[in-house]
């Protein structure tokens, strides 16, 4: 029976070092997207430097929302982070619609980097894993073997974790070294490297043709659109104060640092990824557009620009950087997404089941939601998964817009004239990266495809229910 109870003389254990916490915010920021978006997304978009100038805008719009957020845990240091800002300066209904959508973007990652491991695999080892029954999902193979080994990722992780905080976060924190020397390796290696040349970052922009019609601005918007998503992670610091032993005047730093080495990681693979390519390619553009139609490690530029850098060594190291990658983000946003749960569950909001915690100051109940909900979400394939992940980059810059309207009303309050200047700008900012991805705008091409919208929709109307049901806790 225990269970299924809840031992209210158990409590959250404050064991985190700064090291700890910023491992577990930089594994969120840079998760498996670091490595396969330079193809798929940014050089597609807006090529080279279009993406350089995206993803630093970007950092610094995260560093401007990072200051509101260090103004918020100061506040409030307690985990729940924007929905508890948003409840204390809105009231619960706002703290749950902060929630509500918050919830779904870091939930929907967890699964997003455990099939991701698959692509991987499949590029450095071929079919290995394609064993089992298999079926199609808009067009994408999903094979057995391939959800059994992200499924079974998940659950490892998963009861690692019920070990303890202490023991998570060591874990994040040699995993990220791991992913941290890996790019740090190749991109010393690069500079060495003759095949490596400067002029191969040439076209700077992506070209115009009758295929693409984007203008220089509209390159740069369509990468600096991702920037909700690319960067979420770093907001989850707040959800590990209470499990964090240390002052929370260091949380700015480690929550600035994370941003500008996730900007720096995700530029530099960028730049390796276009800066060597295939002989028989003339140009980066002409590799980029042949990429649908190639496979194993040729489909991956990153990969392959670590193997025409490195050879085997240097498939090797990418590969060990980019499943270190993976592992972070599962566990990250694993943690992150449990506490918040149990955060909402301690203020009654949802289920006071999810408020259980072990003998370690573990909330298992809540993770034990988050992982079966991740490893059901496994079976709909990899473009299914996109769809939410599209449509979750909505409930992360929510999460933004509440964190930093709440502190422009109590710095109003508090005649703390940076603060309200910061909250608003940030405010305004996080509202406006909402409506690029909502509002489709000639041109520009970066808003929800249909089915992000249909998925968006429903989660709000599941939200609406769930929330007539529980209005009387609220």
């Amino acid at each position: 029976m225990l269970f299924f109870t809840v031992n209210s003389e158990r409590h959250l254990n404050k064991k985190l070092t700064p090291l700890n916490v910023w491992s577990l915010a930089f594994g969120c920021v840079i998760g498996w997207s670091a490595y396969v978006m330079p193809g798929n997304v940014f050089l597609k978009n807006a090529g080279p430097f279009g993406t350089l100038i995206a993803m630093e805008a970007a950092m610094i719009v995260m560093l401007i929302i990072s200051y509101n957020y260090s103004y918020m845990i100061k506040k409030f240091p307690m985990i729940g982070g924007e929905f508890i800002y948003a409840k204390m300066a809105f009231g619960k209904k706002h703290g749950f619609l902060c929630a509500w959508f918050l919830s779904l973007s870091y939930l929907s990652v967890i699964p997003l980097n455990a099939t991701a491991l698959n692509l991987i695999l499949r590029a450095v080892f071929g079919r290995t894993f394609q064993f089992g029954f298999h079926y199609i999902v808009a067009g994408y193979d999903v094979y057995f073997g391939e959800i059994l080994l992200a499924i079974l990722t998940m659950i490892i992780l998963m009861f690692i974790s019920f070990g303890g905080v202490q023991f998570n976060g060591k874990i994040q924190t040699f995993l990220v070294m791991i992913l941290l020397g890996g790019i740090l390796i190749l991109i010393g290696a690069a500079f060495l490297n003759p095949n490596v040349k400067s002029s191969n970052l040439i076209p700077m922009f992506h070209p115009i043709n009758e295929n693409f019609n984007k203008g220089i601005l509209a390159q740069i918007i369509a990468v600096f659109v991702t920037g909700p998503m690319s960067f979420v992670g770093f907001d989850t610091v707040p959800q590990l104060m209470e499990e964090s032993d240390f002052s929370s005047d260091k949380v700015k730093i480690v929550m600035d640092t994370s941003i500008i080495c996730g900007g720096f990681v995700y530029v530099a693979l960028t730049l390796l990824a276009c800066s060597v390519f295939p002989p028989v390619f003339s140009s980066w553009v002409e590799y980029n557009d042949a990429l649908p139609r190639l496979g194993g490690i040729l489909a991956i530029p990153t990969i392959n620009a670590s193997n025409m850098i490195l050879g085997k060594i240097g498939i090797f190291l990418i590969t060990a950087s980019v499943i270190a990658a993976m592992l972070t983000g599962i566990i990250g946003f694993y943690t992150a997404t449990s506490r918040l749960l149990y955060s909402m569950s301690r203020d009654k909001m949802i289920p006071e089941w999810f408020s259980y915690l072990n003998k370690n100051g573990v909330p298992t109940h809540a993770g034990i939601f988050c992982m079966t909900i991740a490893s059901f979400t496994c079976l709909m394939g990899r473009p299914v998964m996109g769809w939410v992940f599209d449509m979750a980059s909505t409930g992360a810059a929510i999460g933004f817009a509440y964190t930093s309207i709440s502190a422009a009303k109590y710095a109003l309050a508090e005649k703390r004239v940076d603060i309200l200047i910061f909250g608003t700008i940030g405010f305004i900012l996080s509202v406006g990266m909402t409506l690029l991805l909502l509002v489709p705008i000639p041109g520009l091409n970066v808003s929800l495809n249909n089915e992000s919208y249909i998925l968006l929709i429903t989660w709000i109307i599941l939200g609406f229910i769930f929330f007539k049901v529980r209005k009387k806790s609220l």
